[in-house]
């Protein structure tokens, strides 16, 4: 009997060690060692549960910079966790600030005209979309991890809310109870957010999937786009539904409202910024053209409006705007009535929402300059941002894609750049707002359209239907839930489908048979491998899941009809009688009380028709839980290997040694 000399001391081991030669095992290369399967240390239930929460909300270890370090090192470093402006601005010097200037100026350029025509989008005052660039791009740029995310009002985030509130609450005829709820919306959707990030629930997110989320934007951009039509023809009622057939029914039923003057210079407006937005995605050197497009628009459009005054009565204006800055709103907020639960609703998903693209954002701009963005410290940061413009006259900002890869084009190195572009804002606020008395709202529709036409991405759809059916149909159902039924409850069916497609994976896991390849110990997918063959007498059969009560019975059916199968198979070809089933357990990551069951009875219906069940390389949770339910004692000495190969030779040289 050999000795192995990687044995695990401290811990009891289910079979012993042997070696088996060639000859005794026929169809394996010799010699061959047969190794112990042993249980993980022992660790008492205290210590299991700490491990395991310690692996689902804290698997970056946050504090392992902490270690071996003084206690006013070690205040250091957490200073620097929980407000990363403290690890970066102590290396700032005259070089980044350059950068971050421009960076942050040519955002701001962006952001003032996307500030108000978001803002509008989300039905809300223009003024406060540019409120909302004010006071969130600060408070990020002390908690943010991002270096490139260039923080405000969003389309999605606007759009979604715009749906929902309006649905309770008209927003021209209530105007104070309609803000009075988005302030409480965006209040909980920061609140829902940091919660996220300081309990480290931010797998919560994942359930968004990205093929639900490309089916959402696209289907979001196209009535955001058909939303528009009002202002670029000048109609004067127009439907508040956010669905495609009433948009489209009231855009024909109101030709009689339709403007020209309005036509004319939306539509010539749109062809210009679509032109330079064109331009920049052409050639990335220009992305400056895309970025001063909206503001260039905005000037030239009120200039021609303020010179022609006289002569063009029939193109409406946003009117007066507020000097100063952002007013408090704490005052405001909503926290009791009947319309609380409509403000609670709203701001949970437009704060899933804005989260998700805020975290996606910034970790495709960190994965391009090679640094990494923490994801709790992202939604803190977003959370919190949250909750301070709900005490300032802000609604629902994270971190804007477009304006984000401007910031990264034009060069910003640090979250300084959106202190600069804040600071832009600001003076806009102070000084200049008398200058958008006469910006025409025709030019902001314009602006919209062309922010959101970059939402829809038919390349990634393409791709999700040629890579996997069932994610496209989730983009499939999001688009058009969207469309023909609402934003919110598009977005539920499309989740709805994700989910669906998990619980599909775990309670129909994918189950192969195995043949070996030859002068090998490898054993591989027989349907895959041309080469793999039958070991004669033996089913090898692999389980690709976890096996749980959602799959046991499953499982227990499709094994059953597996040896079913190959005693066909084997009387077909007279082959030799099926005598095991070697069950591998590589890819069995957990099991249950009800999958240990199942293998329990798979197991008593074998021997009733004379075929024996091995386990082969059980993962050690597995391997522990087997021990601690007492089924090891049934499979025997000889019941559970640490690989295939080892149990096809020593079960061969069992059979061998029998008289």
């Amino acid at each position: 009997m050999g000795v192995n000399s990687n044995r695990v001391e401290h811990v009891s081991c289910l079979e012993t060690t042997v070696t088996i030669s060639s000859a005794e095992a026929g169809v394996m290369p010799p010699p061959m060692q047969i190794h112990k399967v042993c249980l993980p240390p022992k660790l008492t239930t205290l210590q299991k549960l700490k491990h395991r929460l310690t692996e689902i909300f804290f698997p970056d270890d946050p504090l392992y910079r902490c270690k071996n370090q003084t206690w006013f090192k070690k205040l250091i470093i957490c200073l620097q966790f929980f407000f990363p402006i403290f690890q970066w601005g102590s290396e700032y010097n005259v070089s980044l600030l350059k950068s971050d200037v421009i960076a942050g100026l040519t955002i701001a350029s962006l952001a003032i005209p996307q500030g108000i025509s978001y803002a509008k989008l989300a039905n809300l005052p223009p003024i406060v979309g540019l409120y909302s660039s004010f006071v969130p791009p600060l408070i990020y740029s002390i908690l943010g991890s991002s270096r490139h995310l260039a923080v405000g009002p969003v389309s999605i985030a606007s759009l979604v809310m715009g749906s929902m509130l309006s649905e309770a609450v008209s927003p021209t005829e209530d105007q104070i109870l309609y803000l009075r709820l988005a302030f409480t919306a965006t209040f909980f959707a920061g609140l829902f957010q940091a919660s996220l990030g300081l309990l480290r629930l931010g797998f919560i997110i994942d359930f968004l999937s990205k093929a639900t989320l490309v089916g959402f934007m696209a289907g979001a951009a196209v009535i955001v786009s058909l939303q528009q039509l009002k202002g670029l023809l000048g109609i004067a009622h127009f439907t508040s539904k956010m669905q495609i057939i009433p948009v489209v029914s009231s855009v024909i039923s109101t030709r009689d409202e339709w403007s020209w003057q309005t036509i004319v210079m939306g539509f010539g407006f749109l062809f210009f910024l679509l032109t330079a937005r064109h331009i920049s995605n052409r050639n990335p050197k220009l992305f400056w053209v895309s970025a001063a497009a909206p503001l260039t628009s905005v000037i030239l459009s009120t200039l021609i409006v303020f010179l022609l005054k006289s002569k063009v009565h029939g193109i409406p204006i946003i009117g007066h705007l507020p000097k100063g800055l952002n007013p408090p709103s704490l005052n405001m907020l909503y926290l009791s009535g009947p319309h609380l639960a409509v403000a609670i609703k709203t701001g949970i998903v437009t704060g899933i929402l804005s989260l998700t693209e805020g975290i996606a954002v910034g970790r495709t701009f960190a994965a391009l300059k090679n640094y990494q963005v923490d994801g709790n410290k992202e939604m803190m940061a977003i959370g919190v941002m949250n909750i301070a413009g709900t005490c300032s006259s802000c609604y629902v900002t994270t971190g804007s894609f477009s304006r984000s890869a401007v910031s990264y084009n034009a060069g910003a190195q640090t979250a300084v750049s959106n202190i600069v572009m804040a600071s832009a804002v600001l003076v806009t606020l102070l000084f200049l707002m008398p200058l958008f008395y006469y910006t025409p709202n025709v030019i902001l529709a314009a602006i919209i359209i062309t922010a959101v036409i970059g939402l829809i991405d038919y390349q990634a759809a393409l791709k999700l239907w040629k890579v996997d059916k069932l994610d496209f149909m989730a983009c499939f159902c999001s688009f058009f839930g969207v469309l023909f039924i609402s934003v919110p409850l598009g977005l539920a069916i499309a989740v709805a489908v994700s989910v669906f497609k998990i619980l599909l994976h775990v309670t129909r896991p994918n189950t192969l048979i195995l043949g070996n390849i030859r002068g090998t110990q490898i054993y591989q997918n027989l349907s895959r491998y041309r080469e793999a063959s039958r070991i004669p007498s033996f089913l090898i059969l692999a389980v690709e899941s976890p096996i749980y009560f959602a799959n046991s019975t499953y499982l227990q059916e499709r094994i059953l009809r597996w040896v079913r199968e190959e005693e066909e198979w084997v009387k077909e070809n007279n082959e030799s009688a099926l005598k095991c089933v070697i069950l591998d357990m590589t890819a069995v990551t957990a099991i249950d009380t009800s999958g240990i069951d199942t293998l329990y009875e798979i197991k008593k219906m074998l021997e009733k028709r004379s075929i024996k069940l091995v386990l082969a390389n059980p993962v050690g949770s597995v391997t522990e839980k087997l021990d601690q339910s007492e089924i090891t004692e049934s499979f025997g000495p000889h019941g559970i290997y640490l690989s295939v190969g080892e149990a096809v030779a020593h079960t061969s040289s069992l059979w061998r040694a029998q008289p």
